[in-house]
């Protein structure tokens, strides 16, 4: 009577389990379940009950792991069996936990006793707890990014460009991609002479300050600073994000940047430091744009042969100049102030190319840069001189000589036999290395326009 109360006991209890309890045999007969195998498999008794297991749930190739761990169970009598898989209800696909042990008639084991445990919300819960941890990362990483790219690209784009670049969600897919853009080199006149006269601690204070006040005129006509080469800077407008007035903010950018000049020379005056001249080359075409380099370091940058045209173009440029390419003129709707045109024929191009002097863009922009020219004097007496023609940077090792028949602060005219060409760069002897490029003829005369003065070119003139 007590085995039959007991039996009754351990009944009631597995028939109120919260867990499925199934019951098979070594034959493979299922001999019990539960009513809460029902409920999480979705099966009624009279389907599983004396039925063979390997009947009852092969109808989906998603059950496949919760077949094999019964399956292993009965035909490995050695251990127990203990696993999560998914179960396919044929509505729905839920997480059990399954556990296996075996019953016993005496030493003899005749069945095992399979343990069926939904987990779906725990897993749920699990994974949601995941979820938070890896979105609590992204988080994280994304504000990494962020910072980094603000600090990285703030330096070189306006505050305005980066907030759109960070807020657009495909903003950061820079690389690799046709752009037709226009393209700005700037230089400073005889920059490496004076290098060579300067204290490092000065040079590099009087660079910085200049290089910043032209990283802030750039950054306010949406341009991008792609690198400073020494004193020298190539900045792109219309990228990484399109504008359809880049040609329009390049030559307003280009215009406040000759006009900021006299600022950046009071500085300079007050402090000790040498007057400094730009030039300005600006370019229109299409180029690539985009993530440039290796895995180990990549930069945002841009190729093309409209890049290495804006450098021809910048290397005609005299101090204090602006030269455009036919297409970045063509592209300004605003009105432009244009000194002169002039046709040029840079290596690598085979028809001339007229580019155009600017000093001034008005409309919207309303910037000019008019310089105030020191007035030539002509010299009673001409001033004999020795120079050396220097082409594609190299210096023609004989000397030639003539004679300067007028000069101001930033000009002269020289006469000479020796056939010169427009736009070369001389080297004259004037009490240390005066450097000029050839402007135009004059008469039978050649203008000159100053790029390097030596620190002993007033004593010279004087004696």
């Amino acid at each position: 009577m007590q085995g039959k109360h007991t039996d009754f006991i351990r009944e009631s209890i597995i028939r109120d389990m919260s867990e499925g309890v199934m019951a098979i045999g070594m034959d493979g007969i299922i001999n019990y379940v539960n009513p809460a195998v029902t409920q999480i498999l979705e099966r009624e008794i009279e389907e599983l009950s004396g039925q063979k297991f390997a009947n009852c749930f092969f109808e989906y190739e998603e059950n496949d792991t919760f077949n094999q761990t019964i399956l292993d169970a009965i035909y490995d009598t050695t251990t127990s069996h203990r696993n999560v898989v998914s179960y396919f209800t044929g509505k729905q696909t839920r997480q059990l936990h399954v556990t296996t042990s075996y019953q016993h008639n005496g030493e003899e084991k005749v069945g095992i006793v399979v343990v069926i445990s939904d987990i779906s919300e725990l897993t749920e819960l699990r994974d949601a707890v995941k979820t938070m941890e890896r979105i609590k990362r992204l988080n994280q990483q994304l504000e990494m990014r962020n910072k980094l790219l603000s600090e990285t690209f703030g330096r070189f784009l306006s505050d305005e460009i980066v907030r759109q670049l960070l807020e657009t969600p495909d903003g950061l897919a820079l690389g690799g991609k046709k752009r037709t853009l226009t393209i700005m080199m700037s230089d400073l006149r005889g920059f490496t002479a004076l290098s060579e006269q300067m204290e490092a601690r000065d040079l590099i204070a009087m660079l910085n300050h200049y290089l910043g006040e032209m990283t802030e005129i750039i950054q306010k006509w949406n341009g991008t600073i792609i690198e400073f080469i020494g004193d020298g800077i190539l900045a792109i407008f219309g990228a990484p994000l399109p504008s359809e007035c880049h040609a329009s903010e390049a030559v307003a950018s280009a215009v406040e940047m000759q006009a900021r000049m006299e600022d950046i020379n009071e500085w300079n005056a007050k402090r000790g430091y040498p007057v400094l001249e730009m030039g300005i080359g600006l370019n229109t075409g299409e180029v690539i744009v985009g993530n440039i380099g290796s895995e180990k370091r990549t930069k945002y940058g841009v190729v093309g042969n409209h890049v290495n045209l804006a450098g021809r173009i910048e290397s005609y440029t005299v101090g204090g100049q602006i030269l455009a390419s036919p297409l970045t003129r063509k592209l300004v709707t605003e009105p432009l102030e244009v000194v002169q045109e002039l046709n040029v024929f840079p290596k690598g191009v085979k028809e001339p190319l007229l580019l155009t002097h600017i000093i001034g863009i008005g409309g919207k922009y309303g910037l000019s840069c008019k310089q105030k020219k020191s007035e030539m004097i002509a010299l009673e007496t001409p001033r004999k001189v020795e120079f050396f023609v220097i082409r594609e940077k190299h210096s023609d090792l004989e000397s030639k000589v003539g004679y300067l028949t007028a000069l101001s602060k930033t000009e002269a005219l020289l006469e000479t036999d020796v056939e010169l060409v427009q736009y070369d760069n001389l080297q004259l002897e004037t009490g240390g290395k005066l450097f000029c490029k050839v402007i135009s003829k004059v008469d039978s005369r050649w203008l000159l326009r100053f790029t390097v003065v030596p620190a002993g070119f007033e004593q010279w003139c004087a004696t």
